[in-house]
């Protein structure tokens, strides 16, 4: 693989400007990209702008951006965030997404209805069920990676790690320790593994606990699973953190027709 070249990562600034966008500030600043709250002021619409580092960008580098864009403009489903539009701007790549209002990480912080977790949980799962339907594999769900857009729903978005799938995935073990399935952590995911994971996220979202590893059942926070779920929805959440990922769902699509058969009683509502 070719040396990256050690360029300074661009620091836009508040009120400049990149092609048709105004730059409003920075949203978020990992170790591959910037994400940026921009204006486009040719439709009058805010958006999020990802930019990856230029000092990381070697031909590598810049395909595995190119097949996130081209994955995250092919999906379409209102659980989904699409990419809007994706260019070359100043030797930049830019990959414009909607712009939400928050992440579910930072919505966990606060106190969420039971008629919103309820909404938010089907979301979550009908998101997820529309990749898996596509044979897409996530790899890496978490709260970080999930939008509150106005309603209020969810979308999932991210798709930078996101695989093809056959039967299996031999993946690299890529994903977010805290939310990542046995398997999956020793490169053997699945859409099995995205639905361990989706488990721990709808644990984490009811009780405040993520389960950890071993993953014994039940996990802290039961206490509180069962003072807001009914016990129809609590063995559905059981198997889909089985750690045997032969005796889970198969996929998203088969968790979120389960869920939808107990919706209306799954959470107990004050």
């Amino acid at each position: 693989m070719a040396l990256r070249k050690k360029l300074p990562i661009p620091r836009l600034r508040t009120k400049s400007r990149l092609g048709k966008y105004r730059i409003e500030g920075v949203l978020a600043e990992g170790h591959y990209a910037t994400l940026y709250r921009a204006l486009d002021t040719i439709e009058a619409r805010r958006v999020a702008l990802k930019i990856p580092h230029p000092h990381l960008a070697d031909e590598e580098f810049i395909e595995s951006f190119l097949k996130e864009a081209r994955l995250a403009a092919s999906v379409d489903h209102p659980c989904l965030l699409s990419l809007k539009d994706a260019s070359y701007i100043n030797d930049l790549l830019v990959m414009a997404y909607p712009l939400g209002q928050e992440s579910l990480a930072d919505r966990l912080t606060r106190r969420i209805a039971s008629a919103s977790l309820s909404t938010f949980i089907e979301n979550c799962l009908e998101g997820l069920a529309a990749l898996h339907a596509r044979r897409i594999i996530h790899c890496d769900i978490k709260p970080e990676n999930f939008i509150v857009f106005p309603g209020p729903t969810l979308r999932l978005a991210d798709f930078g790690i996101a695989r093809q799938a056959r039967r299996t995935l031999n993946a690299s073990g890529s994903g977010t320790l805290g939310y990542m399935a046995p398997e999956q952590a020793m490169g053997r995911a699945s859409t099995r593994s995205d639905v361990f994971a989706i488990g721990l996220l709808l644990h984490r979202m009811i009780t405040g606990h993520v389960p950890e590893y071993p993953f014994k059942w039940p996990a802290k926070g039961y206490d509180r699973l069962r003072r807001k779920a009914r016990p129809e929805f609590i063995a559905l959440l059981k198997r889909a953190l089985d750690v045997e990922p032969r005796k889970r769902f198969r996929d998203a699509g088969a968790f979120l027709a389960a869920y939808r058969q107990t919706r209306k009683t799954a959470l107990i509502l004050r």
